[in-house]
């Protein structure tokens, strides 16, 4: 009896859903989990259970490391199996499919041992392979032959050159070793990879939830370190030739169905080129103003304040603290028929369905602020500047906002009271900036606890920072991470904003326009009522979305007294 089969007899799935699975080809019970048909948990309990075998948690478990060297690693990989210890003649393998006896066999053949499996869920053996065998290792041990679907495809053609770097990067091996880094940072959520030549090798790392986390690799891949940055550079679009100066491109994918856009930056250094991917994810990206983490006070005054007829709304933060999300989510949330919105941005990150909008190009002169100025004779309501970076940039978004636009921008500050004088140090005259800007966004992101494993924190005060807010604590519960399977060990899944909105009173234009300090304007912009990024933490602490760590970790305390 299938797995399938046997899933529908216990009443765990129907045939429509089973149907569906089937449709969707690969692992039956792992499209199951995945379309959210059973759990997976339940799942492998129920087939253990029929099949008179043990269930195990690979997780939990020691696993004898010995055993690779004696075991065929082409089964390791095409079968996703794992030796876990060895009990006399008998060797126990962790297998997801107890079903399929050829592999069983094949490996009581190689070995010379009674094979008796157990059940492990594939996910988990998959991570246990990449942990001990490393990305990418079984394109090292030469199992390219494999006629295993990677689920990449390229939107656009790529052009060789004949060079012996570029016939090189073109190898089975090399085109399967840069797919799987890359299947593997976007099944992660990573936001970017970064490819490192280092001294003693090739690193990798991904950035996941903002934080840079190594990936165990084969010491034998750094042999392949020029063919696999080539192999990214012909993807790009770049010259593999060219090794001693930065170079920018991009990479249009199609993975299993989803369309990805990769941006490339590549940057010399002293041992050898490295490369970094930022992972443009469009089907992942939700534009949801509500949803982005904001607290109902903020949400409702934002949504008043980007509704205005003009003026300059600001968002700022460093990079990769959402501002780019914050601000599509705006303008889809205001996009109608009646209105337009044309965008300038360097790159357009992501394609909006009734929006214009313009990529900058620098190298041919245009720029935020030449873009700009065509943009005002297209009759627009709402501009997009993708960042004031300069004087001209800052005046022609200035002047757009005195003629009746409503204009949306990023500014790199720590804070939302410093934007003021930001624009001040650029040259642009604190009349024009008090009298045009309406109000500032700060933010940043911190991780989401996970909600499968996280618990209660027993907390002391005397271990808390000095700005905790004790007062507002009544019969909050506060959590700390932990780490289990759903959040890969981590104990955070996922982020969600914390904001600072300032909203331009004529207190604060008054001080603006006076060129008063940073500190003054935030203090002034505090007593009324002005929540900081701090503040705003810790309400997400209080309300166990988030840690304190992570609170202080992203944000610096404010002393305003």
């Amino acid at each position: 009896m299938e797995t399938g089969q046997l899933l529908l007899n216990r009443g765990l799935v129907d045939e429509h859903q089973l149907g569906q699975a089937r449709a969707a080809g690969g692992d039956l019970v792992g499209q199951l989990i995945h379309l959210n048909h059973v759990d997976s948990t339940a799942a492998h309990q129920a087939i253990a259970e029929e099949l008179h075998v043990d269930f195990i948690d690979l997780r939990n478990i020691d696993v004898d490391l010995s055993l690779l060297t004696s075991f065929p690693q082409k089964i390791i990989y095409r079968q996703i199996l794992f030796p876990i210890r060895r009990d006399g003649d008998t060797l126990i393998v962790a297998t997801s499919d107890p079903l399929d006896f050829y592999p069983l066999d094949e490996i009581s053949s190689a070995t010379g041992l009674a094979v008796e499996p157990v059940l492990a869920e594939r996910s988990e053996i998959a991570k246990l392979i990449k942990t001990h065998l490393g990305v990418g290792g079984e394109t090292i041990d030469g199992l390219i032959e494999q006629k295993m679907s990677d689920g990449i495809e390229l939107l656009e053609e790529l052009e060789i050159d004949g060079s012996e770097l570029s016939e090189q990067a073109q190898e089975a091996s090399v085109v399967r070793l840069v797919n799987e880094i890359l299947l593997e940072a976007i099944e992660t959520r990573t936001s970017d990879v970064h490819i490192e030549s280092q001294q003693d090798g090739l690193v990798i790392r991904y950035r996941i939830d903002g934080i840079l986390h190594t990936q165990p690799l084969p010491p034998e891949i750094t042999h392949f370190r020029a063919a696999i940055i080539s192999r990214l550079k012909i993807m790009a679009k770049l010259n593999i030739a060219e090794k001693r100066l930065p170079q920018d491109g991009r990479i249009k994918l199609k993975v299993k169905g989803r369309e990805v856009d990769v941006r490339v930056s590549v940057i010399p250094m002293i041992h050898g080129e490295s490369l970094v991917m930022r992972i443009l994810d469009k089907s992942a990206m939700k534009f949801e103003l509500k949803s982005l983490g904001m607290s109902d006070a903020t949400y409702h005054k934002f949504r008043q304040l980007i509704s205005l007829p003009h003026g300059i709304i600001l968002v700022t933060g460093p990079t990769g603290s959402g501002k780019t999300t914050t601000l599509y989510s705006s303008l889809i949330e205001i996009n109608k028929p009646d209105v337009k919105i044309i965008t300038t941005e360097d790159p357009v990150e992501y394609q909006l369905a009734g929006i214009n909008q313009i990529q900058v190009h620098p190298k041919i002169g245009l720029t935020f602020a030449h873009s700009l100025r065509s943009i005002l004779r297209h009759d627009p309501d709402v501009v997009l500047v993708g960042e004031i970076r300069d004087l001209e940039t800052a005046e022609n978004a200035i002047q757009a906002s005195l003629t009746g636009h409503l204009v949306f921008s990023t500014l790199h500050t720590n804070d939302a009271a410093g934007a003021f004088n930001r624009m001040g140090d650029m040259g642009v005259e604190p009349f024009l900036v008090s009298s045009t800007v309406e109000a500032i966004m700060a933010q940043r992101l911190v991780r989401r606890l996970c909600t499968h494993c996280r618990e209660p924190l027993n907390l002391q005060k005397d271990e808390t920072p000095e700005d905790f807010p004790w007062e507002k604590l009544t019969d909050q519960t506060i959590y700390k991470p932990v780490g289990c399977r759903h959040c890969r060990d981590v104990g955070y899944t996922g982020r969600l904003g914390i904001y600072e909105l300032l909203v331009t009173t004529d207190e604060l234009r008054e001080l603006a326009l006076n060129r008063a300090s940073t500190w003054d304007i935030k203090k002034a912009a505090v007593s009324n009522g002005m929540l900081t990024l701090r503040d705003d933490g810790w309400d997400k602490v209080l309300s166990g979305q988030t840690s304190i760590d992570e609170v202080v970790r992203i944000t610096k305390g404010d002393r305003l007294s």
